[in-house]
């Protein structure tokens, strides 16, 4: 739980450094803003 957690706060730092909100990052990546915010709060969907 705690690397889910670690990789959540890594994407939020990365997003964040580039200037980057939520909304665009899902766009670069080509999911749904929700992922990129369920990503950051840990809350991954593989096991």
């Amino acid at each position: 739980m705690e690397d889910k957690r670690n990789f959540g706060k890594y994407i939020a730092e990365k997003r964040k450094e580039k200037g980057l909100t939520q909304e665009e990052l899902a766009n670069k990546l080509y999911v749904i803003p929700t992922t990129i915010s369920k990503w950051e709060r840990g809350m991954l969907l593989c096991k």
